[in-house]
């Protein structure tokens, strides 16, 4: 059976976060029930200070923000696995979104668990306070937020979308869908088999993890026009059922209207690593020299350098 991947994280941010007034001005009340409903707060074994994503006077400064973005493959009697990773910072100033993937199989301390295994097992062991304790550990870096999302919103958002479209890099048949080489439009079913995709692509994870990106940021740009998003209910609907967030209504709001230039310049990158077997279990191993490099990476982007 092939594992799921979970992209749709990207959708509370695409939505609520670069989606634009229209929300304030039209949905309203119905945002900020869904925001109620996907809310939830985590206990961190070191606790933070808010950052200001609100300016108290015209013209004063705002600061960088980090958003930890997990796509949890949920099944029956199972917690789940984070089988999707991206850190992303915005910083209002420099106009500049940041996605670093931090791919599943990559071998490091689980903060609060005491042991040294594979990355995605955090949630599993802790949910999102073990992978926010556990990513900070990693990369360096203070969480401010998370969003989480599990595999059944995928489809139901890029159709309520109207669609993405995506470059395509391979040609590969699955599922008695041909995805040529080029500009391909997508539906929701056909999304998500692009993002599943991992055996037919020489990269293997590092390919499939690519394409989610591409999903992300496909989604984010035909959410932001007020034009290409025509079935409201059914995005509040897919939300509400399938996401929790520490972001709160507010929050959604004033980063919607402080951040969402950052959009105009995307940074991606995919955390590096070599693969090996231990115990018979496939890992990925991340030197030192890489870490420090995300780690350098996600600090400028939030002006900590």
């Amino acid at each position: 059976m092939k594992r799921k991947i979970i992209l749709t994280v990207l959708s509370v941010v695409a939505l609520v976060v670069f989606g634009g007034g229209v929300y304030a001005y039209y949905l309203f009340h119905s945002v900020k029930e869904t925001a109620t409903k996907m809310h939830e707060e985590v206990k961190l074994s070191t606790p933070h200070e808010a950052p200001k994503i609100t300016p108290e006077q015209n013209n004063e400064h705002i600061e960088p923000i980090s958003i930890l973005l997990l796509g949890v493959d949920e099944r029956k009697n199972d917690v789940g696995r984070s089988d999707t990773m991206i850190v992303m910072t915005l910083n209002p100033e420099k106009k500049k979104m940041q996605m670093i993937s931090i791919p599943r199989d990559t071998r490091t301390e689980i903060v609060g668990h005491g042991t040294v295994d594979k990355i995605n097992h955090a949630y599993a062991f802790g949910g999102p306070s073990m992978s926010i304790d556990t990513v900070e550990n990693f990369t360096g870096i203070k969480i401010d937020y998370f969003i989480r999302v599990n595999m059944e919103a995928l489809s139901g958002l890029v159709d309520a979308v109207g669609g993405v479209t995506v470059h395509n890099n391979l040609d590969w048949t699955e599922s008695g869908y041909h995805y040529k080489k080029g500009e391909l439009s997508l539906d929701g079913k056909h999304a998500l088999a692009y993002a599943r995709m991992r055996h037919d692509d020489p990269n293997g994870d590092f390919g499939r993890n690519e394409r989610q990106r591409q999903i992300i940021m496909a989604i984010i740009n035909k959410a932001a026009s007020f034009s290409s998003v025509t079935k409201f209910d059914d995005i509040l609907n897919v939300l509400g059922n399938n996401v929790k967030t520490n972001l709160t209504f507010d929050n959604m709001m004033d980063i919607q209207k402080n951040y969402r230039d950052c959009r105009e310049n995307l940074e991606q990158y995919e955390v590096k690593g070599k693969g090996e077997m231990i115990n018979k279990i496939y890992y990925l191993d991340v030197p030192d020299e890489e870490k420090q490099k995300v780690t350098n990476m996600l600090k400028s982007n939030l002006d900590e350098n």
